[in-house]
């Protein structure tokens, strides 16, 4: 007990494996800025490009991505936020209290080769803006052809280790300057490209009415009509993807690591600047784009990289949103693949082992095949991990409602779990069975996949030991959880007091960084709605992108320097 009053146990412990203290949460605009920056992702351009070849059709697009993107905002508010902030614990760190040390080891492994494998697509991706400015063809094979490309990657991938190892509130910074940029150049490419295929539809630069959009989207986006030439998904498929493109973090609790962060629970309605304003628009912006810029070069839109579709609808910051929208999806997921590796490693801290998950990650982004196939990467991934949520949430949020011990495996000083191990097999063998024997939708497997499990673990730990009542062990997880809350307040004592920046120059800073993108969106909308036959349209597309690009190099340089100058006020 007198190494507890002293906190020398915490004071040897990684930051990252005990509860994160109050002074160190987060408020909701955190949140906003995080997920916005994370879900308009150079993903976007590839997903958007690939509902076009499985040949949805515009109101399934525009009404399925509505209803499956809310799914997904309310299982993160509903699912995982309770939990993280309940716990205030990454779920690598929690699952190791409920499944001891060997299920945990093992499912950390399997988070470090997912969340390193998006990281790495996310690379690829940014790298094929840059291989297009430098006129470097594009890759299109599962391996590198170019040299250049994979220094490209190197350089690029370099950046996004850099920013990850510093830990969440670098990402959370990072991302929150980025955030109403993205949000801004998604939106301009779509309006901007908008004319281009109205000419080519309906011989005119402006459809007139909401009719003439969804005629331009049956014909020319969202046809119905697969690039086999057979008839493509439909409405139920597309709600699905939009629930499970993200099932690994709300279903299998992986965002845990970034919502423990959160004040209070009901920010993970945080999401939906990722999912509805991200995901939704994005992907249909990123459709719009593709088909756009098909019509321009005169090819089908699968034969298009995301530089390419970035160039012809935003100019020169075209590649800088494919590179942003790769770095900061690719920083937020190597962060929590360090997170990951840090607990396999404990004695290692997450800097040291982000590090080397960094390294791999650059090596696997040099093979262009890593981006092509991220749609199954994402879908499988999730199913993947649901077993293990649907297990934490049986633990965390079912087992004290039915009298049944949490921690009950803890407190048998098991090295490791049986019914937890035993349930993560049987929710695999069931999850990829059902896909296997294709009786529903792949889309949707996480859903019985989640309850299956939760039914085996309850009934499998009940059996092993969590019907019973273990008075001396929860006395002692109580009593380690008082002595955590009091070295924190000793932490918050000493930590200073955050200063706010509220002087004039940063306050101009802030209206000049908006006020470019005030000045794009004009500009765009200059391009959609004040372009009367085909040479102003292209005229005006020419003027969006050279004023355009200069509003970026605006923005960036204003708001970063913004943000300088706030943290210079707390060094």
């Amino acid at each position: 007990m007198n190494e507890i009053t002293n906190f020398e146990q915490f004071e040897q412990m990684n930051e990252e494996q005990l509860p994160v203290p109050k002074h160190k949460l987060h408020d909701w605009t955190h949140f906003a800025g995080l997920y916005a920056a994370e879900h308009v992702a150079a993903t976007e351009f590839v997903i958007g490009a690939t509902f076009v070849a499985l040949g949805a059709k515009t109101m399934d697009i525009i009404v399925g991505l509505l209803i499956g993107n809310i799914l997904a905002v309310l299982s993160w508010t509903l699912i995982t936020s309770p939990i993280a902030v309940d716990t205030r614990l990454s779920l690598y760190t929690y699952l190791n209290k409920i499944a001891g040390d060997s299920m945990s080891k093992l499912y950390n492994w399997a988070n470090i080769l997912i969340f390193t494998v998006i990281s790495a697509a996310m690379v690829t991706v940014s790298s094929t803006a840059v291989r297009f400015a430098f006129d470097i063809p594009a890759q299109l094979d599962w391996y590198p052809t170019n040299v250049w490309f994979i220094l490209i990657v190197l350089l690029v991938g370099t950046f996004v280790v850099f920013v990850a190892i510093y830990g969440f509130n670098a990402v959370s910074e990072f991302s929150g300057i980025c955030a109403p940029w993205l949000f801004t150049m998604f939106a301009s490419g779509a309006i901007v490209l908008m004319p281009a295929l109205t000419l080519d539809v309906l011989g005119k630069t402006l459809p007139e009415s909401w009719a003439d959009f969804v005629n331009i989207g049956n014909q020319s986006i969202w046809t119905g009509v697969n690039s086999d030439g057979e008839p493509g998904i439909g409405l139920l498929e597309v709600i699905g993807f939009g629930w499970a493109a993200n099932s690994i973090t709300h279903f299998g609790l992986i965002d845990m690591a970034l919502l423990r962060f959160a004040k209070k629970k009901s920010y993970g309605l945080a999401t939906s600047t990722g999912m509805l304003f991200g995901h939704y628009i994005a992907w249909i912006a990123a459709g719009i784009m593709g088909a756009g810029t098909a019509v321009i070069l005169g090819k089908s839109i699968v034969q298009l990289d995301p530089g390419d579709v970035a160039y012809y609808a935003l100019g020169w910051s075209g590649f800088v949103i494919v590179i942003v929208a790769g770095w900061t999806t690719a920083i937020t997921n190597l962060y929590r693949a360090g997170l990951a590796a840090q607990a396999v490693y404990s004695s290692r801290s997450r800097r040291t082992t982000t590090l080397i998950v960094g390294g791999a990650m650059v090596i696997i982004a040099c093979f262009p095949f890593v981006f092509s196939q991220i749609l199954p990467l994402l879908t499988y991934a999730g199913l993947l991990v649901v077993p293990v949520g649907a297990i934490v949430f049986a633990e965390h949020q079912l087992f004290p409602k039915m009298g049944y011990t949490r921690y009950w495996s803890q407190y048998q000083d098991y090295a490791h779990s049986k019914p937890a191990v035993a349930s993560w097999i049987l929710g695999l063998i069931f999850g990829f069975g059902l896909d296997y024997l294709d009786v529903m939708s792949f889309y949707y497997l996480f859903i019985p996949t989640w309850f299956f499990t939760i039914i085996v673990y309850t009934i499998l730990a009940g059996r092993y030991g969590a019907k019973k009542s273990y008075a001396e062990g929860e006395l002692q997880e109580e009593e380690f959880n008082e002595a955590v809350e009091q070295f924190q307040l000793k932490q918050a004592a000493e930590e200073k007091e955050i200063i706010k920046d509220a002087s004039i120059l940063s306050k101009g800073l802030k209206i000049l960084a908006y006020g470019a993108l005030i000045v794009t969106l004009v500009l765009a909308g200059k391009t959609l709605l004040g372009s009367p036959d085909e040479g102003i349209y292209i005229s005006n597309r020419d003027t969006f992108y050279k004023v355009g690009f200069v509003c970026t190099v605006i923005y960036f340089v204003a708001a970063y320097w913004a943000m300088r100058r706030g943290k210079s006020l707390n060094i």
